[in-house]
């Protein structure tokens, strides 16, 4: 499956061409990674390895990551994740074009091999610091 297959355009669409966005990504790792060599983390971080300079290569950046922990508000089950990271990219042109990238279908293997689920929130700053207004 390629990434462009998962992408849901009419989210994207709802974000204003000249905003940054951050995607918020929510990942669930499977036990042992798909193609058998090691665990679902192992394969996330060959993935990782190998498309944090394309990220960096479309102007975005990594602004956070971290275990997570499970829900501490609202709904549990939808706190049952294992991972969570933010990215941050100058555009939704900027995601669009690193996530349809050849460099990046040729790295998006390991990701599959190694998340059993994963999501990522579009999100567009309201306020903080990153916002010039």
């Amino acid at each position: 499956m390629a990434a462009i297959d998962e992408l849901h355009d009419e989210t994207l669409a709802r974000i204003a061409d000249d905003t940054p966005v951050v995607m918020v990504n929510l990942m669930k790792f499977r036990e042992k990674s798909l193609d058998g060599d090691g665990s679902g983390w192992d394969a996330y971080v060959r993935y990782s390895k190998g498309v944090n300079h394309l990220i960096r290569g479309v102007g975005g950046g990594i602004i956070w990551t971290g275990d997570a922990k499970g829900a501490s508000f609202g709904p549990a089950q939808f706190g049952d994740w294992d991972f969570v990271a933010l990215v941050r990219y100058p555009s939704k042109a900027a995601f669009r074009s690193f996530i349809t990238s050849a460099d990046y279908e040729a790295q998006n293997h390991h990701r599959l091999n190694g998340c059993q689920e994963h999501v990522i929130i579009a999100s567009e700053q309201a306020y903080g610091r990153f916002r010039e207004d």
